[in-house]
């Protein structure tokens, strides 16, 4: 005879990127495990990689986890932290004004969202006619930056791989019928100006963001201050 299965909640959340609902579980006790681990291991890629397979193991509508951006995975992980451990967490928070008074501050993961520039659009017009459709980054194509550094090299392939379309009046090209060689000449052809259009899209990208006001026990002086990635909030 087996032994009875313990059932687990249900939750929905809607991805930040897509406006799409998916599903989700809390973690279970071997989910925990794995993060614990990758965790004693100390080592950021390791941690991540469980990160993403717990995400792969709590979500319950069938999505690829591999191609979604950054700020999803991390949206995504809160919530389901969020519904697992409690919808609080104790942080510490370094006071500006000093920069060197740490203040401990409990924030309602609840209450962080992705947040998005006002000035942020992925459709870039290069010229009157010409523009390109940019979709976001994943963690591969971020690692690949910031594991071996922002050479031009690099640069150009997170730029590449981000480029979904290209337009030319009412003509559309979907890059994934074009070789890199192909795109790379494309992107030579760029001017300074078309290239800083590009950078404002990485700038401007959404973010998990959250703003918290924090007092210094030492000098009584109240500021605010600004977190953002998924590390700030644990």
């Amino acid at each position: 005879m087996a032994l009875p299965k313990i059932n687990t909640p249900t939750y929905q959340l809607t991805l930040p990127s897509q406006d799409k609902k998916i599903k989700y579980r809390p973690f279970l006790v071997k989910d925990e495990k794995v993060l614990l681990v990758a965790m004693e291991s100390q080592d950021e890629e390791q941690i991540f990689d469980a990160m993403k397979n717990v995400i792969r193991s709590c979500i319950l509508t069938k999505i690829d986890v591999d191609t979604l951006p950054m700020f999803d995975l991390e949206y995504i992980f809160l919530k389901i932290r969020s519904k697992s451990v409690g919808e609080t967490s104790t942080i510490n928070v370094l006071c500006p004004d000093d920069e060197k008074t740490y203040v401990q501050t409990t924030i309602n993961l609840d209450d962080i969202d992705v947040q998005v520039d006002d000035n942020h659009t992925n459709n870039i017009k290069l010229t009157d006619d010409i523009g390109i459709v940019l979709q976001y980054p994943n963690y591969e194509s971020l690692r690949l930056v910031t594991k071996e550094g922002l050479t031009t090299e690099n640069i150009f392939k997170l730029i590449r791989s981000c480029i979904a379309q290209v337009y030319d009046g009412d003509s559309v090209y979907e890059t994934s019928d074009f070789t890199d060689k192909e795109i790379n000449e494309f992107l030579e052809g760029f001017t300074t100006d078309n290239l800083n259009k590009v950078k404002t899209f990485f700038d401007t990208m959404p973010r998990l963001r959250h703003e918290v006001e924090v007092e210094n026990p030492e000098t009584k002086v109240k500021s605010k201050v600004v977190l953002e990635g998924l590390n700030n909030f644990f």
